[in-house]
């Protein structure tokens, strides 16, 4: 398994992380919504709002797993935050990145993970909005359009709550 490096401006992203106030909030419908949508739009078992804190990813809103967080080092979402576009690794078994990584060798056995990286400002990336499946497939341009404007939305939720919660 390779982990993902950490990205130069770490410290800049994880003060507009932090200054979003959003880290171990309770769920909220509005980003509920978007995560169930998506997992009955592209079929999915598992759909996540992922964060990256120092050491952990944290998730604002899930479909298919209980889990409320899982170590950094293991993430797929670590490796979307260093590039601006989407990330799709159709089939996670034979991409060397992730062939070993616990997550797909174990539960929850990925093997499709598609995610869209959080941007609030150039270069700032702060999580990812992610699709997980336990068999191969991969992404149309149709479907990386979705993915990108359910991506906008997500965005533009951690916006309006920021907003709010910083007068």
């Amino acid at each position: 398994m390779q982990a993902a490096p950490i990205p130069d401006n770490e410290a800049e992203r994880l003060a507009a992380l932090y200054e979003l106030l959003i880290l171990d909030t309770p769920p909220e419908e509005r980003y509920d919504k978007i995560v169930e949508f998506a997992a009955n739009e592209f079929d999915v078992p598992i759909v996540l709002v992922s964060l990256l804190d120092t050491n952990r990813q944290w998730f604002k809103a899930s479909v298919g797993t209980d889990l409320c967080e899982t170590g950094r080092e293991h993430s797929f979402c670590s490796h979307v935050i260093l590039r601006d576009d989407i990330l799709v690794i159709p089939d996670a078994q034979g991409d060397e990145r992730f062939a070993d990584n616990p997550m797909v060798v174990g539960a929850p056995h990925i093997r499709f993970y598609a995610g869209a990286p959080l941007t609030t400002a150039p270069g700032i990336r702060l999580g990812t909005l992610c699709l997980i499946d336990r068999r191969p497939r991969t992404l149309d341009a149709l479907e990386l359009g979705i993915l990108g404007t359910l991506r906008d939305l997500v965005v533009m939720e951690m916006r309006r709550a920021s907003e709010a919660a910083n007068g």
